[in-house]
């Protein structure tokens, strides 16, 4: 029985990808007018002078101005930005890149074999959950890298508060093939039987539960593959579906863009655009990349992550620095990118909201302990007590 309009508005499925409607939608130009707080647009894409926008975000009203334009970029204009200099100390990059180079080669060591989700296993080198394992190894490193002010600027525009950070490290070696073509977390990792399963206002609220980041840890003229992109292609709804298909992947192939990116640069986008990483064809470098995959508080991560070691690993940075002078909005950023920061599910017989709606989140926890100077130990009982109350 065909199908009626109705239906054909609350199910998608493969007949419903067109690639002339996909293509009125990606051919469109960028219009730099719409973005008056970005340098220029290159290649279709706002790219943005990360000292200029802390300029403009100085203020309250500042900061939700700058915020507002940054979604409308993801939302409705080409689904990504590049903040130039996003994070502006080099040294902080090349102490992260020492550390993810340290995970590598002790991952490597121990025979540990690593998938790509969109790239054949041993193309790259990559680290899962490299969060964690970052915050526990190095956490004065972690904590100087995630305090990074545009990282909680994008982030908190695009999820709100109480976001959740996750990390991969991908290196491309030289030779290094591309990926291909895909859309991201979460409708974009299942099968196209299960991901046409949901309905289509599904396929709509998916993208806007994660944000994408890549930050470039080394130079990426296009030689060496930064990542490809199809501006404007996460607007197609049907475009969970669509990926995967062999005339939208020949079109993605033949219209991408390329940009090359510069150590502490860092581009973000909405997860549905249409991309992949690039072929490494330069020999004299390796294309080491933090992807962020960060999460809605509403949402759920890719990534199982080990917060309560990881604030028992960072508070003692915290309090050191603290007493060094670091600003508040350093600190809380500090916080925000290692403790969870939504205080549910949880047990409410053993956890009640007292006080307020909600318990108090394991973030909220970890800012206490800041503010009022617990011993180290303090904070490990109760968040590990918090742990408990918080089990069926």
């Amino acid at each position: 029985m065909p199908s009626t309009a109705a239906e054909r508005r609350t199910w998608l499925a493969e007949a419903d990808c067109d690639l002339e409607v996909f293509r009125s939608l990606v051919e469109q130009e960028t219009d730099p007018g719409d973005y008056p707080s970005a340098e220029r647009a290159e290649q279709n894409v706002p790219l943005y002078d990360s000292d200029r926008l802390r300029g403009l975000a100085a203020t309250a009203e500042g900061r939700r101005n700058v915020q507002s334009e940054l979604v409308r970029a993801l939302l409705d204009g080409p689904g990504i930005v590049v903040l130039k200099g996003a994070f502006a100390d080099a040294a902080v990059v090349d102490r992260a890149s020492e550390t993810f180079d340290a995970l590598i080669e002790e991952e490597r060591a121990n025979g540990a074999a690593r998938g790509d989700h969109f790239a054949a296993p041993g193309a790259n080198d990559r680290v899962w959950n490299a969060l964690d394992k970052m915050a526990v190894r190095a956490p004065e490193v972690f904590a100087d890298y995630y305090a990074g002010d545009m990282l909680a600027l994008i982030a908190e525009a695009w999820l709100g508060p109480s976001y959740q950070v996750t990390s991969q490290i991908n290196v491309v070696n030289p030779g290094g093939a591309a990926q291909s073509v895909h859309r991201d977390y979460h409708l974009g990792f299942l099968p196209q039987e299960r991901a046409a399963a949901y309905p289509a206002h599904v396929h709509r609220l998916s993208p806007v539960l994660t944000l994408q980041g890549a930050v470039a840890h080394c130079d990426m003229p296009v030689e060496s593959g930064p990542t490809l992109y199809l501006p404007h292609s996460q607007k197609y709804e049907p475009g969970y579906l669509a990926w995967r298909l062999p005339r939208f992947v020949e079109y993605f192939d033949a219209h991408h863009v390329q940009l090359p990116l510069e150590k502490g640069d860092a581009a973000f986008f909405n997860p549905a655009l249409f991309h992949a990483a690039g072929h490494n064809r330069w020999t004299g470098v390796r294309r080491m990349a933090n992807l962020l995959q960060i999460s809605s508080a509403f949402g759920r991560a890719m990534e199982s992550v080990d917060r309560e070691a990881m604030a028992d690993a960072l508070f003692p940075v915290l309090l050191r620095r603290k007493a060094e002078g670091a600003s508040e909005a350093w600190l809380r950023r500090v916080v925000a990118a290692t403790a969870e920061g939504y205080p549910f599910p949880t047990n409410l017989d053993l956890d009640p909201p007292v006080g307020g709606l909600a318990p108090p989140s394991q973030a909220d926890t970890v800012w206490q302990a800041v503010v009022e100077g617990w011993a180290p130990e303090r904070l490990r009982q109760e968040l590990r007590a918090s742990a408990g109350r918080r089990r069926s």
